[in-house]
């Protein structure tokens, strides 16, 4: 049995005494739940990718979930969504009793192609989910041109893109090519709060909707409220929810902003490292990235030719993981999930390329705390199957 202890993991979350200081702070405050915290990140948020409004949230699951509920669209709608993503890029939909239809992906991008989009697009379509995968960001200048054509809602799903240039040199999150954009802030991400999210947008309108749903669907704004008896009164003008960051949690995501820098250039020594010690092999196909694109590579991601070495995906995992590399795949088609095949009829053959790049995609590991020593162990190993 490999001592799980010597794995190096496909990701993980990269704390210092700063980030732990930042939490015993407000530990130590009036605040723990809703407190000064929260804006500061929010506010630090927009100063980062220039767009003018942030929510904060309890995950980006949750930011998925209100952002289009705040769209309003009618149930029996349908919204477009990427198959090689977490489930949550489509479930939001459901959630919001629309019905999710995917496109397939870009060969060499493996995100959402515009071409793909545009096939798919029918009478009932009113909103698309792309998803920047892995920290590439998806084409989505074509995919809001495409948008603003046929009058669709674009949410941009960001979890794995904060920090991400787009080759207009524009930040993801800034909402340039989005209505909203959501990011994840999971401890395998690029930064962390432990758990939570952020939902950025321009728009004042879908900002206060937002907050309002956020939070129970209260509002205690004088100004909006019906009546106003006295400073205890609030009104509960929507079916909203409990989606509320900490201030625990915002202290923790404010001390990692400032080192967001930092852990995107780690990741891309990393990922250049990898590139370089792969890139002449036949067998694996190295990641993708855009002209003018500056990825904060989440994951890195490559296809391998398993039948080359007569050897399954399942027995390189565990011959790496043996040799103390842990991996991971990303992710299983979304159109394959039982729940999805089921209730919307999806099936095997709707996204060919994304169902081939699934056959071939592995994980590597890549989080900023990585020593050169473990980067090289990952070649190493990596080399050594595929020779």
């Amino acid at each position: 049995m490999t001592n799980t202890k010597n794995v190096i993991p496909y990701g993980r979350q990269s704390i210092d005494e700063a980030d732990i200081a930042a939490v015993v702070e407000v530990l130590k405050s009036d605040f723990l739940t809703q407190g000064p915290r929260i804006e500061q990140m929010e506010q630090k948020l927009c100063e980062l990718t220039g767009a003018k409004h942030c929510v904060l949230v309890g995950s980006a699951t949750a930011g998925l979930h209100i952002a289009v509920a705040v769209l309003g669209l009618k149930k029996g709608l349908e919204g477009i969504a990427t198959p090689i993503s977490f489930v949550a890029s489509s479930n939001c939909m459901a959630y919001n009793d629309l019905i999710p239809r995917f496109a397939d992906i870009d060969e060499k991008t493996y995100c959402l192609d515009p071409k793909e989009l545009e096939k798919k697009l029918g009478a009932n379509t009113r909103l698309v989910i792309p998803v920047d995968f892995a920290g590439q960001p998806a084409d989505m200048e074509k995919i809001k041109a495409i948008a603003n054509k046929k009058e669709l809602y674009v949410i941009e799903d960001a979890a794995h893109a904060i920090g991400s240039i787009y080759s207009s040199g524009k930040s993801v999150g800034s909402c340039q090519y989005s209505d909203m954009t959501v990011f994840s802030f999971h401890p395998v991400k690029t930064i962390t709060t432990g758990e939570g999210g952020a939902v950025m947008t321009n728009s004042d309108d879908l900002y206060d909707k937002l907050l309002l749903l956020r939070s129970h669907g209260i509002t205690k704004d004088r100004k909006k409220l019906i009546q106003n008896p006295g400073p205890w009164y609030y009104e509960m003008d929507e079916l909203g929810f409990n989606y509320r960051m900490t201030d625990m949690q915002a202290a923790l995501g404010l001390s990692q902003l400032h080192k967001l820098e930092a852990f995107k250039k780690r990741r891309r020594q990393i990922v250049a490292r990898y590139n370089e010690a792969f890139k002449e092999n036949p067998k694996i196909t190295i990641p993708y990235e855009a002209p003018g694109v500056e990825s904060c590579f989440h994951l890195y991601v490559v296809q391998l030719d398993f039948d080359s070495i007569r050897k399954s995906r399942k027995d390189v995992m565990e011959e790496l993981l043996a040799m103390g590399v842990g991996t991971q795949v990303h992710y299983i088609p979304i159109t394959f999930q039982p729940y999805y095949k089921e209730t919307f009829g999806t099936k095997a053959g709707d996204c060919p390329i994304a169902e081939r790049y699934y056959e071939r995609a592995l994980s590597l590991p890549l989080f900023p705390a990585m020593t050169d020593d473990e980067v090289s162990k990952v070649i190493v190993s990596l080399n050594t199957l595929f020779k």
